[in-house]
């Protein structure tokens, strides 16, 4: 009966340890995960920025498991490139180490203080970055608290019968251990906690030297896991399979030779506890440093294994939006905008087809636009779910207004749809139906109105994607502009329809497509207006605009 709660109490404590890595991951990509993926796409075009980059990232979020399924999203995404990706992992297995390194060493008395210093900064802070900053010294102080119980609950069973005829067994099998070892590191996804594990076992004597090598390479394999099983997608996979291959690789170079490294890590000096902490450091520097050199021709070599699928026909269909990054908010976020992207690349082709539609009754033309309309409602509708399952409680206060911009960015282009497919379109119909004809001066006039539109498009897209303060103020100073060119097209043409006093030009069908264009631009510019109010522009704006020039919104 003392055997089974002391192995209630172990797998207890390995929960407590796994509890708080996953505190202290949460809270640094919820408090810190816009500043991250913005370091990301700026100093990862190197591969020793990308190591160091990875390096840093595993040190802070206590688990090369994150940053692997941060780095293989941003990477299935576009955002990453495969080598540096690549280059990552690697920083990330090192990292890794310098974690088990820390936390080998007895600085058990430092986890009540960090408990208490999180959780007063925790309950005391408005600012949700000193918040999640105080998640992550809880989950610190719960993961040294939970190793010092575990090594005290695993003492007591240095003389355990059982257990050590088990180890001893998987001594005299080292692919067997390697194998046991990769599947617990698996379940438990932490290879930080399988490692320290290993080096309680080694230190209590349960285990010999070259059985706790054979567990630490299983508990290396094992860490690759997660991210493989993760991915969904031939390219989401190139980069978590390029890390099992590179470890795997390593694995089989130690195996025959586990006997040898553990009496020279002996000689070198240190329990048996040291010898598995330091193999495990030595490994993935050695791995680090053969693998980094070469590593965009095993980047090409990946993309040849898993080539990219051909895009699905239906363009409804998401192909950005990765359930697995929704831990993630500031990759989940890039996920939702890169989606975003496609429906502006959707309204673009609409808007573009309506001169055709308009210029020559193209019927094609037409039907296009209508059955992108349901593409482009279908897009936006998975983009609002995938928000929504991201959630408002995972998301700091920059992220939750990169949310609101991005939710808000969706709705205009699907109304912008709805107006191209529906009213345009409709009018379209009108106008072939009664056989109207617009004169040359209302096509000049709407194929200006047009162009002003298309302009506005690149603006928008350059605020929604960089914030850029230049294209806002542009953006909404067009509107301006439109407002003129709508009002002297609409009094040319009715001056042009009482002169001829005939109903052949279509008048009402003219005017309600000026006021389309206009609407259309407007759902464009509201995406500028807040930047414009952060930056204390738009009071300038509404205070220093014409007298006779209505309100931006």
């Amino acid at each position: 009966m003392k055997g089974t709660l002391a192995l209630f109490d172990v797998a207890g404590y390995v929960a407590l340890l796994l509890w708080g890595t996953q505190m202290v991951t949460r809270g640094v990509l919820r408090g810190y995960g816009s500043a991250l993926r913005r370091w990301l796409g700026r100093y990862l075009g190197h591969r020793a920025s990308a190591f160091a980059f990875g390096l840093g990232i595993t040190a802070l979020l206590q688990s090369s498991t994150a940053t692997g399924l941060m780095a293989s999203s941003f990477a299935a995404n576009g955002f990453l490139g495969l080598a540096p990706g690549l280059a990552v992992m690697l920083g990330a297995n090192v990292g890794t180490t310098l974690i088990v390194q820390v936390m080998s060493f007895d600085i058990a008395a430092f986890a009540p203080i960090l408990v208490l210093i999180g959780v007063v900064v925790y309950r005391r802070s408005d600012d949700v970055r000193y918040a999640n900053l105080g998640r992550v010294a809880i989950g610190l102080g719960l993961m040294l608290l939970s190793l010092h119980l575990l090594v005290q609950s695993l003492a007591p069973m240095e003389n355990a019968t059982a257990l050590r005829a088990v180890l001893h067994s998987l001594a005299g099998e080292p692919v067997l251990a390697m194998l046991v070892a990769a599947l617990l590191t698996w379940a438990c996804h932490s290879s930080v906690a399988i490692v320290l594990l290993i080096a309680s076992l080694a230190s209590a004597g349960t285990i010999d030297a070259p059985g706790a090598l054979a567990l630490v390479l299983g508990a290396n394999v094992g860490g690759a896991l997660p991210p493989l099983f993760d991915a969904d997608t031939p390219v989401a996979r190139r980069l978590p399979l390029g890390n099992l291959i590179v470890r795997l690789s390593g694995c089989l170079v130690c195996l025959p030779f586990l006997s040898p490294l553990a009496a020279a890590l002996q000689g070198l000096g240190g329990d048996p506890a040291r010898v598995a902490v330091n193999f495990h450091t030595a490994f993935n520097l050695a791995l680090a440093l053969v693998f980094l050199v070469p590593i965009d021709g095993f980047a090409r070599l990946l993309v040849r294994l898993l080539p990219e699928p051909p895009r699905p026909d239906d363009p409804g269909v998401p192909q950005y939006l990765d359930e697995a990054a929704l831990d993630s908010p500031g990759v989940a976020l890039s996920n939702a905008a890169r989606e975003t992207m496609r429906m502006a690349d959707m309204v673009e082709r609409m808007l573009k087809d309506l001169v055709g539609v308009f210029g020559k009754d193209d019927r094609a033309r037409a039907t296009a636009i209508s059955r992108m309309d349901g593409a482009l409602d279908d897009l936006g509708e998975a983009i609002r779910a995938y928000l929504a399952d991201l959630g408002g409680d995972a998301l700091n206060e920059e992220d939750g207004e990169r949310s609101q911009e991005i939710l808000a960015f969706v709705l205009n282009l699907e109304h912008i749809g709805d107006i191209a497919a529906n009213n345009l379109m409709e009018f379209a119909a009108k106008k072939a139906e009664r056989g109207q004809d617009f004169s040359a001066e209302d096509i000049q006039d709407l194929a200006h109105l047009h162009a002003q539109v298309m302009q506005s498009l690149p603006l928008a897209l350059a605020v929604f994607l960089r914030h850029d303060l230049r294209a806002a103020q542009k953006l909404a100073a067009l509107k301006g502009v439109l407002w003129r060119l709508e009002n002297e097209a609409s009094d040319r043409h009715l001056r042009e329809l009482r002169e001829r006093r005939s109903g052949t030009h279509g008048g009402d069908v003219y005017l309600r497509i000026l006021r389309d264009l206009k609407r259309v631009h407007s759902h464009l510019a509201a995406i500028a207006y807040p930047q414009l109010e952060r930056a204390g522009l738009l009071q300038e704006r509404l205070i220093g605009r014409e007298p006779d020039q209505p309100l931006a919104r």
